[in-house]
């Protein structure tokens, strides 16, 4: 299956200032993946027939472009099943057709396949291109730095699963939604794990060292500078520690922190 990516601009908190969008072919038939905005589409529909529109997830800069992709190529535009209000909010229109983890949704003579990846957002699945093939990862990974998984939108363990799962199918390449294709997907979900594990390790100090509120665990957990992105490392606290909570390894009720078992202190 042949896959081409265009880096487009779009509204994101990403470094780049841009996001990926991918367009997947096999025979005749084509395949468009998380339209960013509108205009900046607007050069992948010239003289091509797309027959299908999918996205890893509903965040804005990934589905910003659907609407206007949609009306110009009459394409079948999927969302996954059970997060139609979340798509149609974020899309401004109707599904033609939903998918679900394990959906293969036909391509020529090979087929897309539909995995389950929450974490980052909790509809976030990916596509497996071709049976064996890359994996579009949408926001699950990224070559360079790390992925944003804040509170409330974000769930770390559903993320830390999704790294694994992914490590365990170990796909020739992932296609990032954001930055360069990452051509050793182990070595960079292993960096991915290590970089989360390392940062949960000091939220829990930061914990057991007193710390309560978010912003005192983030004063502890963090050693580099945050301009710009302090509300970004905030709610990363916050799906720590809920993550943490839910483990049983500190106390947490949304609003302070404390070491597990001291609650009443």
């Amino acid at each position: 299956m042949d896959v081409r990516r265009r880096s487009l601009p779009a509204a994101t908190r990403a470094p780049t200032g841009e996001t990926n969008a991918y367009l997947l072919s096999h025979g005749s038939e084509t395949a468009l993946v998380d339209p960013p905005d509108g205009d900046a589409v607007a050069g992948l529909l010239e003289d091509r027939t797309i027959d299908h529109i999918l996205v890893t997830h509903t965040h804005p800069d990934h589905v910003g472009g659907v609407e206007r992709c949609a009306a110009e190529t009459g394409a079948t535009v999927w969302a996954r099943a059970g997060r139609i209000d979340r798509f149609r909010e974020a899309a401004g229109r109707e599904p033609d057709r939903t998918f679900q983890p394990g959906t293969a949704i036909p391509l020529g003579e090979d087929r897309v396949r539909v995995l389950d990846t929450p974490g980052h957002a909790p509809d976030h699945v990916a596509f497996e291109a071709g049976r064996d093939g890359p994996i579009l990862c949408g926001d699950c990974a990224v070559r360079e730095g790390s992925v944003v998984v804040g509170a409330p939108e974000g769930d770390m363990r559903a993320y830390v699963t999704t790294l694994r799962r992914l490590w365990a199918i170990d796909p020739p390449a992932l296609y990032p939604g954001h930055g360069p294709t990452i051509d050793a997907p182990r070595e960079t979900l292993e960096r991915l794990l290590e970089h989360r594990f390392r940062r949960e390790r000091r939220v829990q100090v930061a914990v057991d060292g007193g710390a309560g509120t978010p912003e005192e665990v983030l004063e502890g957990a963090y050693e580099k500078d945050l301009t710009g992105v302090r509300d970004l490392a905030r709610a990363t606290v916050r799906a720590h520690l809920e993550k943490l909570a839910v483990e049983g390894r500190v106390d947490w009720d949304g609003e302070r922190a404390r070491p597990a078992g001291r609650a009443n202190d």
